[in-house]
C-alpha cells in the first residue's frame, strides 16, 4: 500500500459522569462518552491553536485543560477569578471550538433507565457506548471521499485493570464487528487503540473532555440554558438529517 495515499484519522475519547452502576448520583445520572474525530491535518491545526491559548495565559504548554478546573477555577485555572481574564480566555477557547475541524460522536448512557432495564450486574456501559461511537465514527468517514482511510483511537489511560477490559473488548469488537458495521469495514480502516497518561498532555483529550460536560447537561436537561452545547451544536455529526453523533442510550 502506498502510505502517501492513506489519510490519517483520530478519534480522541474522554468521559464525564462515572461509568459505575453500584451508586447512582441523581444530580448526574449519565455516562457519557465524547469522541473528536479529525483529521491528521486538522488535528495539527488544533493542537497549535490550542498551545498557542496556554502560552497567551500561562507563557507555557505544560497546563493541562480539565473541564473540571476550569469550571472550579481550581489549580491553574485560579486566573479565571479575575472576570476580565475570564472573559478572555472563554473567547479564546470558544474560538478555538466554533473555528477548528472535527466532528462530535457521543454516547451517553441514562443510568437510572439502564440501570430498570437491563439491572446493576450487566455490561460495562463504557464498553457500550465504546461501541456507539466506533460504529458511527465509521459512517461519519465513508462520506468522506479520500483514498485509504486509517482510524486511531485515542483514550486516556484509567488504570492497568480497567485499560486491560477496554482493550479486549475492542479486540473483540473488531474480531466480531458491530450490529451494522461488519469485521472487514473495521480492519479494512486500520482500526487501532492508543491508551495515553494524563500527564503526556494530548491536546485531543483535553478537547474532548472540555466537551464532554456540556453534552452530558444538555442530556440530563435538554431544556435547560446550556451556553457551552449552543457552541458546540453544530459540530456534532449529522447523518440523514439526524443527529448520529449524540447517541443516547436506552
Amino acid at each position: 500500500m502506498d502510505n502517501n495515499l492513506v489519510s490519517k484519522y483520530y478519534l480522541f475519547i474522554d468521559e464525564s459522569g462515572d461509568h459505575g452502576l453500584v451508586s447512582l448520583d441523581n444530580s448526574f445520572p449519565v455516562f457519557l462518552l465524547c469522541g473528536l474525530l479529525t483529521s491528521e491535518e486538522n488535528y495539527d491545526s488544533i493542537k497549535s491553536n490550542i498551545n498557542e491559548l496556554k502560552h497567551f495565559f500561562w507563557k507555557n504548554k505544560s497546563v493541562i485543560l480539565h473541564s473540571r478546573d476550569i469550571r472550579k477555577c481550581e489549580k491553574e485555572f485560579q486566573i479565571l477569578f479575575d472576570l476580565d481574564v475570564k472573559k478572555q480566555f472563554y473567547e479564546k477557547l470558544n474560538n478555538v471550538i466554533i473555528n477548528s475541524n472535527y466532528r462530535i460522536i457521543s454516547s451517553a448512557i441514562n443510568k437510572s433507565k439502564y440501570i430498570s432495564t437491563y439491572g446493576k450486574l450487566s455490561n460495562d456501559v463504557y464498553e457500550i457506548a465504546l461501541s456507539f461511537i466506533i460504529e458511527r465514527a465509521i459512517f461519519c468517514l465513508d462520506e468522506i471521499k479520500s483514498h485509504q482511510k486509517q482510524l486511531e483511537i485515542i483514550i486516556e489511560k484509567r488504570g492497568k485493570k480497567e485499560d486491560k477490559t477496554l482493550s479486549e473488548h475492542f479486540q473483540r469488537l473488531v474480531a466480531r464487528g458491530t450490529t451494522y458495521v461488519t469485521p472487514d469495514r473495521l480492519k479494512a480502516i486500520g482500526i487501532k487503540i492508543t491508551f495515553k497518561d494524563k500527564k503526556d498532555n494530548i491536546n485531543g483529550l483535553q478537547m474532548a473532555d472540555l466537551l464532554a460536560y456540556p453534552l452530558a447537561r444538555y442530556v440530563i436537561d435538554s431544556k435547560r440554558a446550556n451556553p457551552a452545547f449552543d457552541i458546540l451544536e453544530n459540530k456534532i455529526y449529522h447523518k440523514n438529517g439526524k443527529r448520529y453523533g449524540l447517541k443516547i442510550f436506552p
